[in-house]
């Protein structure tokens, strides 16, 4: 594990303490198989109707894996390097009865099986943790089975550049889209490094690793809004959010 990675997993350990501080509130959320947004629902119908095997990259609070085996999914595998949110979330998929289980890894090198997953769900905060996309497309490529899908529901890859100002959008001077990487300097991720990936680099990636794009998306509510903040850059202007379905040929 690089330098950098070494130092967002110890940021990350500390943020994710919130799952265990607010424990009973994370687990009933959990049990209403509610945290997928309406948008995911829809475009997951088809695949989940199938009972697939899930493998979520990054699966932090896990709170979509209970979701996904309540629409459908027949297990989910979550892969996140925080010990501690893998902890609350296998304790609490315990206690609900979803068959979920959580692996503490940091991806790619995930030790899973190869070709183990008919969809690799990801997204919420995860492309801007790895440092290589082109490994982490191949990692998604070697757990796929053939024909297996990978859906992403993502931060776009522009708002690093938007400020929190309430009166209008503005871009921050200090960021630029193309930039490869930017220190968070927000609630939760105080301090951490985060990588930048724009739209083309996402998509020209994956489909250098082999997948073949069946979807794409962009979207102007974001998927988080930190508690009490309400930004100009939120309210329908600008690109916030982005949906990406590909398959593996």
């Amino acid at each position: 594990m690089d330098p950098t990675t070494r130092a967002n997993r110890l940021v990350w350990e500390d943020a994710s303490q919130k799952y265990v501080n607010e424990y009973d509130e994370f687990r009933n959320q959990a049990a209403t198989g509610s945290s997928l947004l309406d948008a995911e629902r829809e475009l997951l119908r088809d695949v989940l109707r199938d009972a697939p095997a899930v493998v979520h990259l990054q699966s932090g609070h896990g709170l979509e894996d209970a979701a996904l085996v309540h629409a459908g999914a027949s297990s989910v595998v979550g892969v996140d390097f925080s010990a501690v949110a893998a902890g609350a979330a296998q304790r609490r998929a315990a206690e609900l009865g979803v068959a979920c289980r959580y692996v503490v890894a940091a991806v790619p090198q995930v030790p899973l099986a190869d070709a183990s997953a008919d969809l690799v769900y990801t997204g919420k905060g995860a492309l801007n943790w790895m440092p290589d996309l082109a490994a982490w497309s191949r990692e998604v490529g070697r757990l796929l089975r053939p024909s297996g899908q990978l859906f992403i529901y993502e931060a776009h890859p522009a708002v690093p550049l938007w400020t929190w100002d309430t009166d209008r959008p503005r871009i921050r001077p200090d960021r630029s889209y193309f930039d490869r990487s930017h220190v968070n300097d927000t609630f939760p991720a105080n301090g951490a490094v985060e990588w930048q990936w724009t739209l083309g680099q996402i998509v020209t990636t994956l489909i250098g690793a082999g997948m073949e794009i069946l979807h794409l998306r962009e979207y102007p509510e974001p998927f988080w809004r930190a508690g009490g903040v309400t930004a100009a850059a939120w309210e329908g202007q600008l690109p916030n959010a982005f949906s990406l379905l590909a398959r593996r040929r």
